[in-house]
């Protein structure tokens, strides 16, 4: 369970080490997505379809900085030439995945939810429903499996050149595996991505609000990249990297399934 602190912890090492590519690359693909996003009708759509896409550049960077590989801005687009197909369909499975729990959370509040999550307005009473405190409880139950299937398949379709279908299977098996990191993990982000820095920035705003202005605009640059960082970390601990492990070779040339099943994620306890 340990190790999904030591994820945090590797991550920001990771990203001391190139700072300058490891931010950009984050912030890029915040950006990237952003601005697809603003597209009329169809902009939210295709942000969602090039995620996997973007975030697999993102990874690139990550990677190259752990092997000490000097790369460029264009990194970022790197994922446009790994197995473009397959991550654009773990895109499109994700968004309908999404808006299904979306639809789902309709039974509990009547539409509460989605209306919000959709950029529509509610007022105040039906913010103080507890058909919508509901809500939000049965959205993040139905979208932790959606998550997990989601959270290594880029890069197993990326580097490994799985079809979107066993990129998800395997990293939900994966995310299953290793609960327990992943408990952890989600605790240390949480406490060190959210709650300790504003609980800082806050008292900080107490004494001085002018001097809690000023930091909240760096820590941000820090916490965005480090989380990218730690992704590509537990991904690494967990699968490994292409050449690396023998058994997740095997499974990206579609043999061994059975046994890739049982060990292409590593137990990161």
């Amino acid at each position: 369970m340990q190790r999904g602190w030591v994820w945090l912890r590797e991550g920001l090492a990771l990203w001391l080490r190139n700072p300058a590519l490891l931010t950009f690359a984050a912030f890029g693909y915040l950006l990237v997505l952003l601005v697809v996003s603003l597209f009329p009708f169809i902009g939210q759509a295709i942000a969602s379809l090039l995620m996997p896409v973007v975030s697999l550049g993102v990874l690139n960077a990550c990677r190259a900085v752990d092997e000490g590989r000097k790369v460029g801005p264009d990194v970022l687009f790197s994922g446009f030439r790994s197995n473009l197909p397959e991550l654009i369909k773990i895109g499109g499975i994700y968004l309908v995945a999404s808006f299904a729990v979306l639809f789902l959370t309709t039974l509990a509040d009547g539409g509460a939810l989605m209306r919000v999550m959709t950029g529509g307005e509610i007022d105040e009473a039906a913010a103080a429903e507890p058909s919508l405190t509901v809500a939000l409880i049965v959205a993040l139950a139905l979208s932790t499996p959606v998550m997990m299937a989601y959270w290594f398949a880029p890069l197993l379709a990326g580097w490994w050149k799985l079809p979107a279908a066993k990129a998800l299977f395997f990293s939900f098996h994966a995310c299953l595996r290793n609960w327990r990191p992943f408990l952890a993990y989600a605790i240390g982000l949480a406490l060190f991505g959210a709650l300790l820095p504003g609980l800082i920035v806050g008292v900080i705003g107490m004494i001085s609000p002018t001097l809690a202005t000023l930091l909240s605009v760096p820590v941000p640059l820090v916490l965005v990249p480090v989380v990218f960082a730690s992704f590509y970390v537990n991904a690494r601990d967990v699968f490994g990297l292409p050449g690396d492990n023998p058994v997740v070779r095997n499974t990206a040339d579609g043999e061994g399934a059975n046994d890739s099943g049982n060990d292409s994620s590593r137990n990161a306890d």
